[in-house]
């Protein structure tokens, strides 16, 4: 039985390797367009004293006699550089210089200080400097995009190159993002972007932005009425009031400002804010739109597209991790100091009565009820609302993860006190073992056991960071990524830890102590139950949430946008977490090891995908 189990693990583990490898392999020769661009990891320090961490993409044949336009592009508030890998890998096979920048506060650059957001356009005017140094980038044709609030570090951009002696920016596409349309003095429209050329992407389905309000900050257009509304009107005029004939989207309009020819043009697909770095319409936009005023030196269609091929291979490499978690887990049970973890064979299960099943399902409901109420109630609880988005450092320098984590720790709580009752009132009296259970496996198993987490948390990072050495490639998908860190990452770590053990080890040992049974005879259906119940209320909450959307045009009022798009991660690591816990739990009968590798890494993830700010 020894042999077999370390023969079918064996093959799992050699799997999770190889799928990271493809991974790596995939993601790497796609970005760089099978060698004919380089991608380069670098830091510099920015003019404005903090220091910037980017990609660089060069396609090949750029030099000092063959200069490039160039393009920086800025992510969203709470992302990182590789958020814009579908514009960059585009981009650069099209033969344009690309920069992609972790903003300040994000990624590997310099934290973000207290009231100075607006800093160097969040570091994007920085970056533009930066590549202006360049010796095979074309001065006169630099562009700027963004998504989000990159889009909100461009347009911060501007009045930074308005004031410097010689003007850098060329181009502006806004994604997801307002334009400037009024002066902040006197109300009227103004043309904001003088004579550069200027594109915006209004999704007619943003969570936050392309709205018109009264005078009392109600709103009286919804992003899908966005094109008719002065705002847009009045930008597709050059700030002019709009008069005559409506102007319409997807049209480039042109006028003579200053001397050259300016252009301005709206794009407005119906999808939502968060879809756009993961959207072919969003890089068709992005594609046609730098052709138009840059011009493209590598002209390839732009419905010509691989970087979803990019996103397929990063995501066999979150698949890799997850198993590798799993089955590097059990070949360290076959190692001498961890070999007293593993049990010979999983306890043999038997069907529950009516009784019992009344005791399971109703727990599931109730925990199902208060996770989806307390993070409505979280989200909507005032005294903490700038916290959950600047955080309050040095205490809680990441606000999005504190609220997380502090949903989590909750929850973890509500599950202990429903886990004592279900004790109280049922499990002892029928019989139930705490020791037989896995709750109390002694003290030196459960440190071994937190010991051997450890390990295998380190061992899957380190294959990231490896990754991330050698072919500048990480594990993501869309919102889920796991990219390389810093060591002060680690510090911060450790300070939500706390936060998150409480719910992860709460989580594995009510679904392996008290929940774990066979459902028509099989396990698997358990614990398909509970992977299910486990991401109910985060599924039900996103769910509502668009579909009062897609109907109305507005949000379920007073649960903002944000709040579901954070929900997103979280609904595919809960049900991992679930299958994971499980499986760990059938090899060693301690629930403490999954808890523990589980709450590590969704730490680990929470911060390095995430705004930092410090005093």
């Amino acid at each position: 039985m020894k042999q077999r189990f370390f023969r079918r693990n064996a093959f799992w583990l050699v799997l999770s390797l190889v799928l990271c490898l493809v991974s790596a392999l995939g993601a790497s020769i796609t970005q760089s367009a099978g060698g004919a661009v380089s991608v380069t990891k670098l830091t510099f320090p920015g003019a404005s004293g903090g220091t910037i961490s980017a990609l660089l993409l060069k396609p090949a044949g750029a030099d000092a006699t063959h200069k490039r336009p160039a393009i920086v592009l800025a992510h969203g508030w709470w992302n990182e550089k590789e958020m814009q890998d579908s514009n960059y890998v585009e981009l650069a096979r099209r033969g344009y210089v690309v920069m992609s920048i972790d903003m300040y506060g994000h990624g590997s650059s310099s934290y973000m200080k207290e009231g100075n957001e607006a800093v160097a356009g969040t570091g994007m005017y920085d970056a533009v400097k930066e590549i202006a140094t360049l010796p095979y980038v074309d001065t006169s044709k630099i562009g700027i995009s963004g998504h989000s609030n990159g889009a909100r570090a461009a347009n911060w951009s501007i009045p930074l190159d308005d004031a410097a002696d010689t003007q850098l920016i060329k181009s502006v596409y806004l994604v997801d993002n307002d334009p400037i349309y009024a002066d902040l003095k006197t109300g009227k429209f103004i043309n904001y972007y003088g004579s550069r050329d200027v594109g915006v992407q209004a999704d007619q389905f943003d969570e936050f932005f392309f709205r018109s309000y009264d005078k009392t900050g109600k709103a009286i257009t919804t992003p899908g009425e966005y094109i008719g509304t002065p705002n847009a009107q009045s930008f597709l005029n050059f700030g002019a009031n709009p008069s005559g004939s409506e102007r319409k989207s997807y049209h480039f309009y042109t006028k003579d400002v200053d001397g050259a020819s300016a252009i301005r043009v709206i794009d407005n697909p119906p999808q939502t804010h968060p879809w756009g770095p993961f959207s072919k319409q969003e890089v068709t936009n992005v594609l046609t739109f730098f052709n138009k005023s840059l011009g493209t030196p590598n002209p390839i269609p732009v419905g010509s597209q691989i970087w979803q091929l990019k996103e397929f291979f990063n995501a066999l490499g979150l698949v890799g991790f997850a198993i590798f978690l799993l089955a590097f887990t059990r070949a360290l049970l076959t190692v001498r100091p961890f070999a007293g973890l593993r049990i010979t064979e999983p306890a043999v299960l038997t069907v529950r009565d009516r009784k019992g099943h009344a005791w399971f399902w109703g727990a599931l409901a109730v925990s199902a009820v208060f996770s989806g109420v307390s993070y409505l109630f979280l989200s909507n609880f005032t005294p903490l609302s700038l916290v959950y988005f600047i955080g309050a450092p040095p205490v809680i320098p990441q606000g999005a993860v504190f609220f997380i984590g502090l949903w989590s720790a909750i929850n973890g709580i509500f599950a202990l006190i429903v886990m004592i009752v279900s004790y109280q009132l049922f499990g002892k009296r029928n019989g139930m073992s705490l020791r037989e259970s896995g709750i109390l496996p002694g003290w030196k198993k459960f440190w071994l056991g937190i010991l051997l987490g450890l390990i295998v948390v380190i061992a899957a990072f380190g294959i990231v960071f490896v990754v991330g050495w050698l072919f500048n490639t990480d594990f993501r998908l869309w919102v889920l990524a796991i990219p390389t860190f810093g060591p002060d990452k680690i510090g911060i770590a450790l300070m939500y830890l706390p936060l998150f053990l409480v719910y992860y080890i709460a989580n594995s040992v009510a679904i392996n102590s008290f929940n774990r049974f066979t459902i028509r005879g099989k396990e698997w259906i358990n614990t398909a139950v509970l992977a299910v119940f486990n991401i109910l209320a985060p599924l039900v909450l996103v769910i509502a949430q668009y579909t009062v959307f897609a109907v109305s045009g507005e949000l379920i009022p007073g649960f903002g946008g944000i709040f579901s798009i954070w929900l997103f991660p979280v609904i595919v690591f809960l049900a991992t977490a679930a299958v994971i816990s499980r499986k760990i739990f059938r090899a060693t009968h301690n629930p403490y090891i999954a808890g523990f590798i589980m709450a590590s890494v969704a730490t680990v993830v929470s911060v390095t995908n995430t705004l930092t700010y410090i005093k």
